[in-house]
C-alpha cells in the first residue's frame, strides 16, 4: 500500500518537474482569455493584478497541505481502497459474466422472437387454409351434394310408383342435371365426368316413365276426340253382317257413310307432315275425328319426339340400344291402345288409311334416316293387315250372304247397297294405288266378283227381264260414276262395269223395243238380214200389211211412251239419252229393213200410203233429242 502511494508521489512530482520545464504557449492563453472576458472571476483578477497573485501563492499553499492531508488520508485508507478495487474487480467479473449471461439470453430471446415470428407466420398461413379448406368444403359439400344422386332417388326413379313422391324426385334429378349442365367449371371436373354418365342413364330411365306417363295422357285425350265409326255396337251383335247397318235404312245408313266412302278422308294423306292434334283445343270446340286422325297425332308425336332422343342418345352415348330401353314404356303404351282399340274396329277404310299412313311415316323416317323406329312400323304393319283382312271379310261375306228379297226395295234406281260396295271399292283402289303392296289386288278382285253377283241377285227380284236389265243399267251407270271420280287408278274396274253397261244398255234397248214394236221387230228379224241382202222366201204382203199399218198407227205414241220411261226410269239423264239414242237407232234401222221388204214383195206398192217416211221418224227423234 505504501508503495503505492510513493509511486503516486513520484508522479504528481514528474508532472510538476515537466511542466515547470516545458515552454507554455500563449496564444492558446489568449484565446482562453477572449473566450472567457465576461466572467467575473477573470475580470477581478485582471484588474487587481500583484493582489491577485499573493493571494494565489497563499491559495497554493494551502493546497499543497490540503493534498498532503488527502494523500494521509489516502494511505491511512489504502487497505480499505484496496478492498474497494478488489470488491469493484470482482464485480466487474460478477458483471461480466452477468453481461455473457444476458447476451446469452439476447441470443435465446432473438432466437425465440424469431421462433414466434416463424410461428405466427405459420398460425396465419394454417389460419388462411382452414379458411379456404372450410370454403372449399362448403363448396364441395354442395357439389357433391348436387352430383351424387342418393340410393333412395334411384329407387324411386326406377322401380317407384308415378305419384307426388315421384314428381318431387323427378325435379331433384331436373335440379342435379340442371346444376352440372350451368357451370363450366363443373363440367370440366374429373369428378362430374366420372358420375355425369350416369346421371344421364338415371335421366334416361326418368325419361322412360315420364314419357309412357306423357303418351298415356295424349292418349286418353285423343280417345275423348274419337269419332265412332264401324264399332261392334253397330252391328246389334252380329259380328260378321255390316249389311245390318244397310237394312235399317238410308236414314242409319247416312250416319255411317265414312264406313264405304274416302271421300275428304283422303286428305289426311296430303296432311302427314303436319303437326298432331292438341286434344284440349278440339275439346273446346267440341269437335270429333275418325280414328284414322287419332291415329295420325298419335305417331306424329312419336316419330317427332323418337328423333330428337335418337339423336341425342346417339351422340352422348352413342349406345343406339339405350333408346330402346328409354322408349320401352312409350311403345308399350301404344301397343296397349292398338290392342284396345282395333279389335273393336270395323271400319275397312280407317284400317286402310291407317296402313297408308305407317307406310308414309316410314318413308319420313327415312327421309330423316333414323333407323329408330322401323322396328315399330314392321311390327304395326304386321298387326294392321290381318285386322283390314278380317273386317274385309266380313264385308265380303255380307255381300254373299245378305239375302236379296230382304234387301230389294221397289224401284229400279241405284240400290244403297251396291252404291256402299262401289264407293268402298273405290276407296280401296284409291289407296292401294296411293301406298298399295300387292296384298290388296286379289282381294279387290274378290270384292268385284261379290259385287257383280249382288246385283244379279238383286235384279232377279224384278218380274221382267226390261225392269232386270234397267236396274242393272243405273246401277252400272252409278257405278262408273262413282268409279270416275276415283281417277285414273279405278280405269279398269271402270272399263269392266262400262262393258258391263253396254251389254245391259243393247239388251234394255232390245226389251224396250220389243214392248212397243214387237210386230215390227219379230217380223224383219225373222224376214230381212241386218245387211238388207237376203230375204226368205215365204215372205208376201198378208204378212207384212199388219206390220206396217200398226207400225203407221202407234209409232208417235210408242216413241212419246219410250220417251217417258226412260226420262223416269234412268238415273243418270246422260245415260238416259244414251239408251233413247240407241232405241231409237235401232228402230230407224228396223223400219228401214221393213221398208226394203216391202219393195220388194209382190203388190208391195200397195202399201205406200200406209208406210211412214224415213224422214218423218227421223224429225220426231230430233225432236225428243232437243227436249233431252
Amino acid at each position: 500500500m505504501a508503495g503505492t502511494h510513493k509511486k503516486r508521489i513520484e508522479r504528481y512530482i514528474t508532472f510538476d518537474e515537466e511542466s515547470e520545464s516545458e515552454d507554455i504557449s500563449l496564444d492558446e492563453l489568449e484565446e482562453e482569455l477572449e473566450e472567457h472576458k465576461d466572467y467575473d472571476v477573470l475580470v477581478s483578477i485582471l484588474t487587481n493584478g500583484e493582489k491577485q497573485r499573493g493571494m494565489a501563492t497563499l491559495v497554493e499553499g494551502d493546497l499543497g497541505h490540503i493534498e498532503e492531508a488527502l494523500i494521509q488520508d489516502y494511505i491511512e485508507d489504502n487497505d480499505s481502497l484496496v478492498l474497494l478495487h478488489d470488491q469493484i474487480h470482482d464485480c466487474d467479473i460478477i458483471l461480466s459474466q452477468i453481461g455473457s449471461i444476458l447476451s446469452g439470453f439476447q441470443v435465446h430471446i432473438g432466437l425465440i422472437s424469431s421462433e414466434i415470428r416463424s410461428l405466427q407466420e405459420k398460425s396465419w398461413d394454417i389460419s388462411l387454409k382452414l379458411k379456404n379448406r372450410k370454403l372449399v368444403e362448403t363448396k364441395l359439400a354442395g357439389f357433391v351434394e348436387e352430383i351424387v344422386a342418393p340410393p333412395g332417388l334411384v329407387n324411386i326413379l326406377i322401380n317407384g310408383e308415378v305419384n307426388d313422391g315421384y314428381a318431387r324426385s323427378l325435379e331433384i334429378l331436373s335440379r342435379k342435371l340442371k346444376f352440372v349442365q350451368d357451370d363450366p367449371l363443373i363440367n370440366a371436373s374429373q369428378a362430374l365426368n366420372d358420375i355425369k354418365q350416369e346421371l344421364e342413364r338415371l335421366r334416361q330411365k326418368a325419361l322412360s316413365k315420364v314419357l309412357s306417363t306423357y303418351f298415356h295422357v295424349y292418349v286418353e285425350a285423343l280417345e275423348r276426340l274419337k269419332l265412332d265409326i264401324g264399332v261392334l255396337n253397330d252391328f246389334s251383335g252380329h259380328d260378321t253382317s255390316i249389311i245390318d247397318i244397310i237394312i235399317r235404312g238410308r236414314e242409319h245408313l247416312r250416319n255411317h257413310g265414312f264406313m264405304f266412302s274416302l271421300g275428304e278422308r283422303a286428305n289426311i294423306l296430303k296432311e302427314i307432315h303436319q303437326p298432331g292434334l292438341v286434344p284440349h283445343i278440339s275439346q273446346v270446340n267440341s269437335r270429333k275425328y275418325p280414328y284414322e286422325v287419332i291415329f295420325r297425332s298419335l305417331q306424329k308425336l312419336l316419330m317427332d319426339t323418337a328423333s330428337s332422343e335418337y339423336l341425342f342418345i346417339e351422340s352422348f352415348f352413342g349406345e343406339e340400344a339405350l333408346f330402346y330401353q328409354v322408349f320401352e314404356g312409350p311403345f308399350a303404351v301404344i301397343d296397349q291402345h292398338l290392342d284396345i282399340t282395333l279389335p273393336n274396329c270395323h271400319d275397312a277404310v280407317c284400317l286402310m288409311l291407317i296402313i297408308c299412313i305407317t307406310r308414309k311415316h316410314q318413308l319420313v323416317m327415312c327421309d330423316r334416316r333414323l333407323p329408330c323406329l322401323d322396328n315399330y312400323f314392321d311390327k304395326a304393319l304386321m298387326y294392321l293387315w290381318p285386322r283390314f283382312k278380317v273386317v274385309f271379310d266380313m264385308y265380303l261375306q255380307s255381300l254373299y250372304q245378305c239375302d236379296a228379297q230382304t234387301i230389294w226395295i221397289d224401284g229400279t234406281h241405284p240400290h244403297h247397297i251396291a252404291r256402299c260396295y262401289v264407293e268402298f271399292t273405290a276407296s280401296l283402289v284409291q289407296l292401294n294405288a296411293e301406298c298399295g303392296d300387292g296384298q290388296l289386288d286379289m282381294n279387290l278382285e274378290r270384292l268385284q266378283s261379290a259385287i257383280d253377283l249382288l246385283l244379279i241377285r238383286l235384279a232377279q227380284t224384278f218380274t221382267t227381264t226390261k225392269l232386270q236389265h234397267l236396274f242393272l243399267l243405273n246401277n252400272y251407270d252409278m257405278a262408273i260414276s262413282v268409279l270416275k271420280e276415283a281417277g285414273d287408278e279405278a280405269k279398269k274396274l271402270q272399263r269392266y262395269f262400262e262393258e258391263k253397261l253396254e251389254t245391259n244398255m243393247m239388251a234394255f234397248v232390245d226389251d224396250l223395243l220389243m214392248e212397243h214394236f214387237s210386230d215390227l221387230l219379230r217380223f224383219v228379224r225373222s224376214h230381212v238380214s241386218e245387211d238388207l241382202v237376203s230375204y226368205t222366201e215365204d215372205t208376201n204382203i198378208a204378212d207384212v200389211e199388219p206390220v206396217v199399218k200398226n207400225f203407221a198407227m202407234k209409232w208417235r205414241t210408242a216413241l212419246e211412251l219410250m220417251h217417258n220411261e226412260v226420262i223416269t226410269s234412268c238415273s243418270n239423264l246422260l245415260s238416259g239419252m244414251a239408251i233413247l239414242k240407241a232405241a231409237m237407232t235401232q228402230l230407224l234401222n228396223d223400219y228401214n229393213r221393213l221398208s226394203e221388204c216391202v219393195k220388194k214383195i209382190t203388190g208391195g206398192l200397195t202399201l205406200n200410203r200406209h208406210m211412214v217416211s224415213i224422214t218423218s221418224i227421223s224429225y220426231e227423234i230430233r225432236k225428243y233429242s232437243r227436249t233431252l
